[in-house]
């Protein structure tokens, strides 16, 4: 019977060790990407929200609501509402990046910069949590929804609660912060790099 030397059962028992070790490492499958998104549709007295979320294919809302200021409320604390009620969300749902839509067209002078000035106090919450921060056109984010840029926002709602399997048709702020999230990751979807680079804010 041939003698085994120490070295050669050495490196015998070595070679076995490593064995499990490959056959594991072959069986890992990566695991999908997960992004979660902050998206928001601003205004000074009702300002939706969602939380949105994408693993691999698969997107779901895992919050949404309005931040609803009463008329009495001075615009300063309106806006004092809105910073701190999305930084309240932010710590608590931890997104990765933010989308927001971006201001609408008005005659009104006055209009524009209230509405301005809630944008504002959006995009403050988000950068001063490092949050990247895309911003999408209205027409952009009914297409998204509905396929049309030209959507009333009860079409929007309803659609919304389809795509995304929801158990009650949300309000319809917060429906279309929703599909401000959608448009977002759509646009991501498109693979379109310069197009989400432009969007940044």
């Amino acid at each position: 019977m041939a003698r085994v030397t120490a070295s050669q059962l050495a490196a015998i028992l070595a070679s076995k060790a490593k064995a499990p070790r490959a056959n594991q490492a072959s069986q890992t499958t990566k695991e999908p990407s997960i992004e979660r998104v902050l998206a928001i549709d601003p205004a000074l007295r009702n300002t939706g929200w969602a939380i949105l979320e994408k693993s691999g294919r698969d997107l779901s809302a895992i919050a949404y609501g309005v931040i609803s200021n009463p008329a009495k409320l001075l615009h300063s604390g309106c806006l004092v509402a809105i910073r701190e009620q999305l930084v309240a969300v932010i710590r608590e749902h931890a997104p990765t990046v933010c989308a927001i839509e971006s201001t609408i067209y008005v005659q009104s002078f006055k209009t524009a910069i209230v509405l301005g000035t809630a944008r504002a106090a959006c995009l403050i919450a988000a950068a001063e949590h490092g949050l990247a921060i895309f911003e999408y056109a209205p027409r952009e984010v009914k297409q998204a929804a509905v396929g049309r840029g030209a959507a009333q926002k009860d079409q929007v709602a309803f659609m919304i609660r389809a795509m995304l399997h929801l158990k009650e048709t949300p309000p319809a702020d917060a429906a279309d912060a929703l599909a401000v999230g959608i448009a977002h990751f759509q646009n991501a979807d498109a693979g379109d790099a310069l197009g989400t680079l432009a969007r940044r804010v």
